[in-house]
Formats: structure tokens, C-alpha cells, sequence
């Protein structure tokens, strides 16, 4: 019997490696003006994940040329500190790009830390303006960086998304809501009629079964199954969940929200996990933050 076919990989990890190139570019022809663009990255506690994401972006930061650091505080540092250093950050010329490293400390606040860094060096895209701006489809605001990762994948590897139908499992705000947003404006690359499923959606499956492209980052693993998919349609997995695996040395693996194996043989095109959204994220981070230099020295 004939191996069946599979769908074509969208490798984020080259994807990204192009950005980077550009970035780079970017990054070199400022330095030629006399200008460094600079990143802080601020930790509260010691998380192990967010100790292992600072570090990543530290390190393509510097292999890019941005000059980085990273302020740790600790877990239980007051609210009011925080936002007093942010504020010092935002005076600083020499900071760019501010990112907070989610998640933070209880009682700390996320909506009133995010809304105190300056839009103009909010390089997440979590600001209320810069929310608002990708709303109004307004292009001088920032985007998050994992969705608007998933919009470069989808238009670096020829996936068009006028007129297509979308599925984006999720309403987060991290990911769901602003994808939902990117796809639906009235601009190149985008003009999709998109549907936001979530935990209280009915007919899920059916409603997947209609799409042509999935975005799936609902945080439940495998959540996608090969039955809910269109033949040929697109499927693009932002999951990260930990599953126990003795046979791991970490104890644990990481697995997506999508059924890779069994939906490889149904789908057209589809991102690995690991190796599809996550390096986009770090890119897209690393583009905001030259944007925002660029930006700041007009």
C-alpha cells in the first residue's frame, strides 16, 4: 500500500532565520548613524520557564547586535517598585525596547504593568494603544510577537489569506484575540473571514472542518484532531504543553495543541512543534525592538 500523502512543513526555524538576516541588515544601518538599538528584558521571581525565555532572547539579541540586559527582581517586590522602575526605563534613551516577562507574581498586576511601559518602547505589543492601534489596523502600533510570527509564516511560505476562512482555537489576548485582529483587517495579507472558538464555542469540530487555514493555541495538548481538519487546509500549532515522559531526561516533553502525526497525512501545509511559531516569536521580538529604535531616532 502506497504511503499516504503528507502535508508540505512550514519551517519556522528558517522562516526566522531570514527575519534575523534582515533584522541584522536593519540593526547595522543604524549603527552606521550612531545608534545602538538597546533591549531591557525585566524578571520578577524565578521562574524557571521565563529564566529560560530571557535567556533565549538575550542571546539572539546579542548575536544580532542589540545590546540587552535584563534587571531580575524579587517575587516579592511591590507592585509600586515595578512601575517605578518602568518609568525609568521609559525616560532612559538609551532603552528602546522594554519587555516584561509574563507571567508575574501574585498580586501583581499585568494590565497596569503592561500599560506603564511606553507604547513607543512596548516592543510585546501589550499596551492598550498599541492594542487599540492593530484594532484600527493602524501600522505604527506593535504587534504581538507570536501572532504577528504566525502572519509572517503564513505570507513567507504563499499561504493566501484574501477571502480564506480561519479558525483560530483560542481567545486569549496573547495570541487569539490579536491573530483574530491581524487576519481580518482590510490590508495585503490579510482580508480572511475569521472565527474565534473557544471553551464555550458549539460544534467545534464542524466549525474547524470549514476552514482553510487552523490556528490552534487553545493550551490543551493534541487538542486538534486529524477528523477536524480539511483535506489541504493549513494548520498552524502555537501550543506549548508539558507532558510527563519518563524516558526524557527532563522527566517531561513538550507537545503542541495539534495532533501532528495524524494530521500531517490530512492537511496541505503544517508547522512542527517545536519548530514552527516559537522561533518566529524571538524574530518578530527582535524586529519590533530595531522598529522601535528606528522609530525613536527619526
Amino acid at each position: 500500500m502506497p504511503d499516504l500523502p503528507q502535508a508540505a512543513l512550514i519551517d519556522g526555524k528558517q522562516i526566522a532565520e531570514t527575519i534575523h538576516n534582515e533584522t541584522r541588515a536593519r540593526v547595522d544601518a543604524l549603527k552606521a548613524k550612531g545608534v545602538v538599538p538597546g533591549i531591557t528584558f525585566v524578571r520578577v521571581g524565578e521562574d524557571p520557564a521565563s529564566q529560560a525565555y530571557v535567556r533565549m532572547k538575550e542571546k539572539k539579541a546579542h548575536d544580532l547586535g542589540i545590546n540587552s540586559r535584563t534587571v531580575v527582581l524579587p517575587a516579592a517586590t511591590p507592585e509600586a517598585d515595578l512601575l517605578a522602575l518602568l518609568e525609568k526605563l521609559n525616560a532612559d534613551p538609551t532603552v528602546h525596547g522594554i519587555l516584561v516577562q509574563a507571567p508575574l507574581p501574585h498580586p501583581i498586576s499585568e494590565t497596569r504593568v503592561f500599560s506603564t511601559v511606553d507604547p513607543r518602547k512596548d516592543v510585546d505589543g501589550f499596551h492598550p494603544a498599541n492594542v487599540g492601534k492593530l484594532l484600527l489596523g493602524d501600522a505604527t502600533g506593535f504587534r504581538p510577537c507570536t501572532p504577528a510570527g504566525v502572519h509572517e509564516l503564513l505570507i513567507r511560505s504563499g499561504v493566501e489569506t484574501k477571502g480564506a476562512e480561519v479558525v483560530v482555537l483560542g481567545r486569549g489576548n496573547i495570541v487569539g484575540k490579536p491573530m483574530a485582529a491581524i487576519l481580518l483587517q482590510k490590508a495585503p495579507h490579510a482580508d480572511a473571514t475569521v472565527t474565534l472558538v473557544h471553551s464555550r464555542s458549539r460544534n467545534v469540530a464542524e466549525t474547524c472542518r470549514r476552514a482553510d487555514i487552523i490556528v490552534a493555541a487553545m493550551g490543551q495538548t493534541e487538542f486538534l484532531k486529524a477528523d477536524m481538519v480539511k483535506p489541504g487546509a493549513v494548520v498552524i500549532d502555537v501550543g506549548v504543553n508539558r507532558v510527563d515522559d519518563p524516558s526524557d531526561k527532563r522527566g517531561y516533553r513538550l507537545v503542541g495543541d495539534v495532533d501532528f502525526e495524524a494530521i500531517r497525512k490530512v492537511a496541505g501545509k503544517i508547522t512542527p512543534n517545536p519548530g514552527g511559531v516559537g522561533p518566529m516569536t524571538i524574530a518578530m521580538l527582535m524586529s519590533n525592538t530595531v522598529q522601535a529604535a528606528e522609530n525613536l531616532t527619526k
